[in-house]
């Protein structure tokens, strides 16, 4: 039996990276599954596809997660094909790097938009639903430089903060309805984006981490594995860091 068998998980931007690697091992540990990105496209599909062959089930949905009218439709549909959720994992993202004195508005508010507010239209959706259960897991993904801040990426850092900040507030205004809410802050994951970093940079940052490599999908996808299950029962309001001791 899994640890997940009998529940229902809602992952947002899953059809890659730290989010696939997340609804992959939560259909593993006997989870159903919905998962949502921006469009239906194969790599979307190809997703559902590897979810689908352990067994649970699986559905793909296009959705906006930065918008609020989109999300809400998006989860009706979802609690209507499942009948509840007891895992919402907020991990849409992007990055529009730039140093502050060149960042225009534009690039501000996109990442804003992207990786803040669309978790708040996931949570402000599913939260009836949720009280009405009396339980839910909320884990939201922020990051290290959330937590120390980074040199070009004011945007970022910015909106993995907030992502704290809804964390602990959504954890302590539902903590009497059952809702625990966490984040994970990943730090150097090896993924599409760091792939496109010089190689030269890439193996500078390695040597800042003690662990001295960077972190896998799966590494990640395990911490909210613990968030999601019973096994962190008692475990609300915080932010687990996921990164080779980098953030300490």
């Amino acid at each position: 039996m899994g640890l997940l068998e009998g529940k229902t998980a809602l992952v947002t931007g899953a059809a890659r990276g730290i989010g696939k690697a997340v609804a992959l091992l939560f259909a593993q540990e006997g989870a159903n599954v919905a998962i949502t990105d921006l469009a239906l496209d194969e790599t979307t599909l190809q997703t559902e596809r590897e979810i689908a062959a352990f067994g649970t089930r699986v559905k793909a949905y296009a959705s906006n997660a930065a918008d609020f009218d989109d999300v809400h439709r998006t989860v009706e549909a979802i609690l209507a094909e499942f009948g509840r959720v007891d895992i919402l994992v907020n991990n849409a993202g992007i990055t529009r790097d730039g140093l502050m004195l060149r960042m225009d508005e534009d690039q501000w508010d996109k990442v804003i938009t992207v990786n803040l507010k669309s978790a708040y239209n996931h949570i402000h959706a599913l939260l009836p639903a949720m009280a009405r259960q009396r339980g839910g897991s909320i884990i939201s993904m922020s990051s290290v430089v959330g937590v120390s801040g980074n040199a070009g990426q004011a945007n970022y850092a910015a909106s993995k903060a907030g992502l704290i900040g809804l964390t602990k507030s959504i954890a302590k205004e539902m903590g009497p309805r059952g809702i625990r809410a966490n984040a994970i802050a990943p730090g150097f994951i090896i993924s599409e984006m760091t792939d496109a970093i010089p190689e030269d940079q890439r193996n500078a940052w390695i040597q800042t981490i003690p662990l001295r490599r960077g972190g896998t999908v799966e590494e990640v996808a395990k911490v909210a594995l613990f968030l999601a299950s019973d096994l962190s029962s008692y475990v609300s309001g915080q932010v687990i860091h996921c990164c080779g001791a980098m953030a300490c």
